[in-house]
């Protein structure tokens, strides 16, 4: 989650893939492909929420992202009916506020939401736009994504780690995001993720549309076994979201092990209830993307 955000409250619902429409789920099956991705950045009006996930044309995966300060106990009633009708994705710790753990403490954090929610997250972010300039040293944010990266590697979870993309834009060159994440990040962390996804903001990287076929080709060799996407897109304007949503989603990416992903960030404030004009768009896009296949 970017720094203009730190002020929602954060708890994020990623949509991710099936061939089938929403309904009861079990466990997500190994290497769903393509992922159908959307962000909730609250878990308030549960139901209303319950209700736009469920009549989407594709079965979705919610990332919810766990707020600073509230402990697991906190998301049971939300997450358990999120996943009756979606996978969940767990965030540990967004951007905004990684500050505010020390590695021990992130450790601990990751270890007490996996034993009380680990039945109900098929996948667990255990890094959010790790190389912002923002979310802390280099030394200090690899080290907090390595405590959470080994406590759920270790307790047989799903991984997934995601990247701000800010080449051409970082405020600091030695943040932009290939260089920084080839420097800093461990080569056990690199070959044993599961899932690593690109957070990109057109409002705020001003760049030329990148060639976005090269981007995940490095990616795909910086991280050769993770399945590839994008982790967060959204725009504060109203008047492109429809535009971006279309876009996003409708990327045809040709790295092999492109699972798409998008992760719309507004999902709460655009498409719930499901009577708002973008939850409409937003299944038009799910239906325009490839059906979900196992891997």
């Amino acid at each position: 989650m970017l720094r203009m955000r730190s002020g929602l409250a954060t708890a994020m619902l990623v949509l991710s893939a099936s061939t089938q429409a929403a309904g009861p789920v079990g466990a997500m099956p190994a290497g769903p492909a393509p992922l159908y991705g959307v962000t909730l950045d609250a878990v308030d009006n549960v139901p209303a929420v319950v209700d736009a996930l469920s009549h989407l044309s594709r079965t979705p995966t919610v990332r919810v992202v766990f707020d600073e300060g509230m402990d697991a106990p906190h998301y049971v009633g939300p997450v358990v009916a999120i996943r009756d009708v979606a996978y969940v994705m767990g965030e540990l710790a967004d951007s905004s506020t990684l500050k505010q753990y020390t590695a021990p403490q992130l450790r601990q954090r990751a270890a007490a939401y996996l034993h009380t929610l680990g039945s109900n997250v098929d996948v667990w972010e255990v890094g959010n736009e790790i190389n912002g300039e923002w979310a802390g040293t280099s030394r200090d944010v690899v080290d907090k994504t390595m405590a959470a990266y080994e406590v759920i590697k270790a307790g047989g979870g799903r991984t997934a780690l995601t990247l701000y993309y800010n080449e051409g834009c970082a405020e600091s060159p030695s943040r932009a995001m290939f260089d920084w994440a080839q420097h800093n990040l461990p080569p056990r962390l690199r070959d044993g993720l599961d899932y690593v996804f690109i957070s990109f903001y057109e409002d705020d990287c001003k760049i030329a549309p990148p060639d976005w076929n090269a981007v995940f080709t490095r990616l795909g060799e910086l991280f050769p076994h993770a399945a590839l996407g994008f982790g967060e897109v959204g725009t504060r304007h109203a008047m492109r979201k429809a535009t971006l949503v279309a876009h996003y989603y409708g990327l045809a990416i040709a790295h092999p092990r492109f699972v798409g992903g998008y992760f719309w960030w507004y999902f709460r404030q655009d498409m719930v209830p499901r009577s708002r004009p973008l939850w409409r768009s937003l299944d038009a896009a799910f239906l325009g993307m490839p059906a979900a296949v196992n891997r």
